[in-house]
């Protein structure tokens, strides 16, 4: 027996897998040859179909790598459509119709050439099941997330079949699959650390004095219950950037001085309470923003007339029209600067005047303290330390939108700009700010300034899985064909210029019952757009003249939802800002909701409803203001102790 050492063994293995190599090379170009040579088989053109057919409903359906200008036919349930190929192979055919579920064969022909697919057809109304459970959950739930994920689940179902087996796919689906794509795209990555690196500069002008510094020079100049309530209202505009530290920070430091001044808790925590939301919605630079461009983004993507069109510039059209927002603002600033009050709000002012400033019969919530909520102990109090980061943030955004934009005026650069790059570029630089002044001056040590800027960031995670969560629903309506759906189902008897309405109050309902104001945005925005521009299609105005339309229903869905949200006992707003005024939060409920629904039936009736048939929105506002003074001199009283 002649045996090879290890070496030799390793050789002729080497050798004969070089043969092999080589042999397979060969083989690949022989049959490379033959193809160049001999004509194309009868499967090199493909057909594209969506990922399930639904019955009754027009979709569009391709065949690729056809000759332009051959004549390509599709035959689909004994009907047959024609389209032309046009110079990139592809031959489209839209409205193709299927009336029958089950399996299908979608067989296409280009000349000689042929292809066919099979294609599973599902009911219509199972494409809007998935949105449709979510809302109904989430109503019953009285909690996002799980409506969310059950729509996931069920949506993804749905794409598989309905079988135990294709229920554990579509389980296993919803998470690897829609989750995963919903993070790896680099503009939604871009939204998700813009709100979080936000969140962190809050936490650390926060943690080292400098808004502590802003709300006491404030307070401090406020000498009567008059100035102490606009000294409230002010402080509520100058935090802008973020609700939650909005409230916190504003509740927890103002409420010493109105004790003192002799303003009940209950108004503390309604001017705290709508000049938080309201503020953050509308401001160009908060962390809502991100949030809201990116559901809005999300659904212009399924418009293909609009898919160049910046979410950033349809959230600035939209704002004009955003009328609970504004009008509740400027609501507030009424009530306190006029002194006058009505309903439960009056006598809660009439009791602390009389030096009960809570409800005796009441236990007041007790407030929050935290160090994330803080400043540090023994730090001298600056407001530029707040002030200079919040300018630089500002202007840095400002800088990056023109710089990266093209065009002369405002409107065009904010077209044609890039906002996820400048929002990730002022958002870093103002997180450097913040923390270079603050250790700068050693004010916080890098480990503590780490810690505040981690505590911020963290109060942003919550909002941010329910956005990652709505994302992948919207993907998944999107890939059901959910809104070709509702535009077969509704566009011909919505009438256009009440859409916006109807959004407002759809948006006012869901968010009152669940008690969230983003997971609303979520759920209905991905399917707001679509069917506000296929209706407006078939009205003919979906072009540049109806666009206020569009604006409306974006800024209908953002304001119903804080609508909803301020009249909802259970938002966490509501309950935060009852928290951090310390105030009863049942009579918090009850004082406020009077001034919110006097403020969002004018916004509808007086800015929604005449928008929607293009009254200017200025117009709007004027007349709304004119009204709610009016309500205010009419029924309002002065509480005098």
């Amino acid at each position: 027996m002649i045996r090879f050492s290890t070496t030799e063994s390793r050789r002729t293995n080497h050798i004969n897998k070089s043969k092999l190599v080589s042999r397979s090379l060969i083989r690949q170009f022989l049959v490379a040859s033959c193809f160049a040579i001999l004509p194309l088989s009868s499967s090199a053109i493909e057909i594209e179909t969506p990922a399930v057919g639904l019955t009754g409903v027009p979709l569009k359906y391709s065949v690729t790598g056809v000759l332009e200008g051959t004549v390509a036919k599709l035959s689909v349930a004994g009907s047959t459509w024609s389209a032309t190929a046009d110079a990139d192979g592809n031959a489209t055919f839209d409205g193709v119709l299927i009336e029958e579920t089950g399996t299908t064969v979608v067989t296409a022909s280009a000349g000689e050439q042929t292809a066919s697919t099979d294609l599973r057809v599902i009911p219509g109304w199972v494409s809007v099941l998935p949105a449709v459970l979510a809302i109904a959950v989430a109503l019953t739930l009285r909690n996002v997330i799980p409506a969310l994920l059950l729509g996931l689940w069920v949506g993804a179902t749905a794409l598989q079949s309905f079988t135990f087996q294709g229920a554990g796919r579509g389980l296993l689906d919803s998470f690897q699959v829609f989750v995963t794509s919903a993070i790896a795209d680099f503009d939604r990555a871009s939204i998700i650390l813009f709100t979080m690196m936000i969140g962190g500069m809050v936490g650390i002008i926060t943690r080292n004095g400098g808004m502590a510094s802003i709300v006491r020079s404030i307070v401090s100049r406020a000498k009567t219950a008059v100035g102490g309530q606009v000294a409230v209202w002010l402080m509520g505009l100058m935090i802008f950037f973020d609700d939650y530290s909005n409230t916190l920070v504003v509740g927890n430091t103002a409420r010493s001085l109105t004790d003192h001044l002799k303003v009940s808790r209950e108004k503390l925590a309604y001017i705290v309470d709508s000049t938080a939301a309201p503020v953050a919605c509308i401001a160009l630079i908060t962390t809502w923003i991100g949030y809201q461009i990116g559901l809005v983004d999300q659904a212009l993507e399924t418009i293909p007339e609009l898919q160049h069109v910046q979410a950033y510039s349809v959230f600035i059209h939209s704002i004009p029209y955003s009328f609970y927002p504004i009008l509740a603002i400027v609501f507030v600033l009424m009530i306190a600067s006029s002194g006058l009050d009505f309903g439960p709000m009056y006598k809660a002012e009439k009791r602390a005047r009389n030096g009960s400033v809570k409800p005796e019969t009441a236990e007041a919530l007790p407030a929050i303290h935290g160090d994330e909520l803080e400043p540090k102990d023994k730090i001298p109090l600056r407001a530029i330390n707040a002030f200079v980061p919040i300018i630089t943030l500002v202007v840095a955004l400002m800088v990056s939108l023109f710089v990266l934009g093209e065009g002369d005026t405002l409107v065009s650069i904010l077209e044609t700009t890039s906002p996820y790059q400048a929002m990730m570029y002022s958002s870093f630089v103002g997180v450097l700010v913040a923390a270079t002044m603050s250790i700068g001056q050693r004010i916080l040590s890098i480990h503590e300034t780490v810690d505040a800027w981690y505590g911020g960031l963290r109060a942003t995670l919550f909002g941010m899985i329910i956005l990652v969560l709505a994302w992948s629903l919207s993907d998944l309506t999107a890939t059901l064909n959910t809104a070709s759906y509702l535009v077969t189902l509704l566009a011909d008897s919505l009438p256009v210029a009440l859409i916006p309405a109807i959004v407002f109050i759809l948006a006012a309902i869901t968010a009152f019952t669940t008690g969230t104001s983003w997971g609303t945005m979520a759920i209905l925005m991905p399917l707001v757009i679509p069917l506000s521009w296929a209706v407006m299609g078939v009205n003919g105005i979906a072009d540049a003249g109806g666009m206020h339309i569009l604006y409306s229903s974006v800024a209908c869905c953002l304001a119903g939802a804080v609508w909803g949200d301020h009249c909802s006992p259970i938002s966490d707003t509501t309950v935060l800002s009852s928290v951090a005024s310390g105030c009863d939060h049942i009579e918090h409920v009850r004082t406020q909701l009077p001034y919110a629904l006097l403020v969002g039936i004018v916004a509808l009736a007086l800015g929604t409803i005449p928008g929607g048939f293009g009254i200017p929105p200025w117009i709007s506002i004027v007349i709304g203001i004119g009204v709610l003074w009016g309500v205010l001199k009419f029924f309002g009283r002065k509480s005098l102790a």
